[in-house]
């Protein structure tokens, strides 16, 4: 297998990356969540080890970029961290990873681990991954959310943006991090352009306290949506 190793612990790095080169496999590893993203997205690896803090890009956002990005074309993901809660893994599970190992790593069963996402992998292309919020469904395997059972029309980019902030709901995201993760660029996109996207998603998705929804505005940092306290 082609591997790409996000771990920004250099003793861990090497010694893990030594497992697996001789197991046979083929590794690249990255410090930098940003430049593992980058790379994941330009050439084809057949599985994702990757740490979960990360300085620049955690391992979950270089997930969720990954899933803008290559769709149903993502690599598996394996998650290595030494958070085990299980708060921490039911929310890197949700999100998208096919597995969790909690740190420190054994490495029969890092191999095991790494061969059985491998192999659950064949023939689940476009599987439907949905998280139902009351009278918003999203389908984040098909790319798709329905309000009252009606499929939302979104271009791609509100998609995107929509399908990462259901990811993060309750949790504040700055506008250089939305940058990061839903358009895949550093600085180049001008802010107010994501001000006028969250706008659009506000009234296509009626993300309103009528309709059990928040979507803050945080001042001088970005946007956090939240449920009403009061809504199921």
């Amino acid at each position: 297998m082609r591997i790409a190793y996000l771990e920004d612990e250099p003793d861990v790095a090497a010694t893990v990356s030594t497992w697996l080169r001789e197991a046979g496999h083929e590794v690249e590893c990255f410090s930098s969540g940003v430049a593992c993203a980058r790379a994941v997205e330009s050439s084809r690896f057949d599985v994702c080890l990757l740490d979960w803090m990360v300085p620049d890009l955690s391992g979950l956002e270089v997930l969720a970029r990954l899933q803008i990005k290559l769709r149903h074309a993502t690599p598996p993901v394996v998650f290595s961290t030494g958070r085990d809660s299980e708060e921490d893994v039911v929310g890197v599970l949700t999100a998208g990873a096919d597995d969790y190992i909690v740190k420190p790593l054994s490495r029969p069963l890092l191999l095991a681990r790494l061969q059985a996402v491998t192999r659950r992998q064949q023939g689940v292309a476009g599987a439907s991954l949905q998280q139902d919020f009351g009278r918003l469904t999203v389908d984040h395997g098909r790319r798709q959310l329905a309000l009252d059972g009606r499929l939302i029309v979104l271009t791609e980019r509100e998609t995107d943006l929509a399908l990462y902030l259901f990811q993060n709901v309750g949790r504040a995201l700055s506008r250089e991090r939305l940058i990061q993760v839903v358009w895949s660029l550093t600085s180049d996109v001008d802010t107010r352009t994501v001000d006028v996207h969250i706008s659009n998603l506000r009234r296509k998705l009626e993300l309103t306290p009528e309709s059990g929804w928040r979507l803050v505005s945080i001042y001088g940092h970005g946007y956090r949506l939240e449920r009403e306290r009061n809504s199921s």
